[in-house]
């Protein structure tokens, strides 16, 4: 009997069209899972599954699976490229700001009443790649800033603290707590209202109390923020825009 996963496998849609899904076996995992993100779809599956009950599932899933393709593609399609110089507007904290310029003897950014303002030598080599890095930079200290406000009352409350907080860029989850208890958060949380990105850190500290998603962790959840369920309703509808934003303004493109 085959138990091993192919580095691949495909789904195929109700109009003949053959996706593919990358299997990721983790080690944590008690159940399916199937994620879509900007670097596709991914089924995330105990160790041990079966080949064939990993080709079930995805027989099962395959029209959410099409219709989430789908739902990121026109969500990433929907943002514009930008220029250097030119006026935009930008996601921050779940509403969009106005995004401007200006000349500086070096590269800056800064929050100003409802706008942020990026300055740019005149001559500046290479500006898209410095401006990436500096709102990448920008967004993880603004992230930092809103978590530090939270973290103390909920850490109180739970009687556990994370070993450290870390921001990354991640490609399907919010957040992830890993096995030195250290609290990983995606940077285009910086771009969600303040309320789901609350939400997120919340999750992510119930873990130091409960490793899985039994009725006993989101019990945790529930007492520590018992609105968690619209946030992560939130999250669900409006998630792919906003990792597409992220990966417009702070990713550097493949050379």
């Amino acid at each position: 009997m085959n138990t091993l996963a192919p580095p691949r496998l495909y789904a195929m849609s109700s109009d003949g069209e053959l996706i593919e899904v990358r299997p990721m076996p983790h080690p944590r995992s008690r159940r399916l899972r199937l994620t879509v993100s900007s670097g596709g779809a991914r089924l995330s599956y105990p160790p041990g599954t079966r080949a064939a009950d990993l080709q079930g599932f995805l027989a099962a899933h395959v029209d959410w699976l099409q219709a989430k393709l789908q739902e990121l593609q026109l969500s990433a399609g929907a943002v514009a490229d930008w220029q250097p110089g030119v006026p935009a507007e930008i996601l921050l904290r779940g509403r969009n700001v106005p995004l401007l310029w200006e000349s500086s003897a070096f590269p800056r950014v800064e929050r100003r009443e409802d706008c942020l303002w990026l300055g740019l030598p005149e001559r500046q080599v290479q500006p898209r790649r410095v401006v990436r890095g500096l709102l990448a930079s920008f967004f993880e200290a603004q992230l930092r800033r809103d978590v530090a406000r939270d973290l103390g009352f909920y850490t109180a409350r739970l009687g556990r603290a994370p070993s450290a907080l870390q921001v990354r860029r991640l490609k399907s989850l919010w957040g992830s707590l890993d096995t030195r208890d250290r609290v990983n958060l995606d940077l285009s949380l910086a771009m969600a209202p303040t309320e789901a990105l609350r939400y997120v850190l919340v999750h992510e500290l119930c873990h130091l109390r409960v490793r899985n998603h039994s009725p006993r962790f989101w019990a945790e959840v529930g007492a520590l923020l018992p609105q968690w369920r619209e946030q992560r309703q939130w999250l669900r509808q409006h998630g792919a825009r906003l990792k597409a934003e992220m990966e417009r303004w702070v990713a550097v493109p493949s050379p």
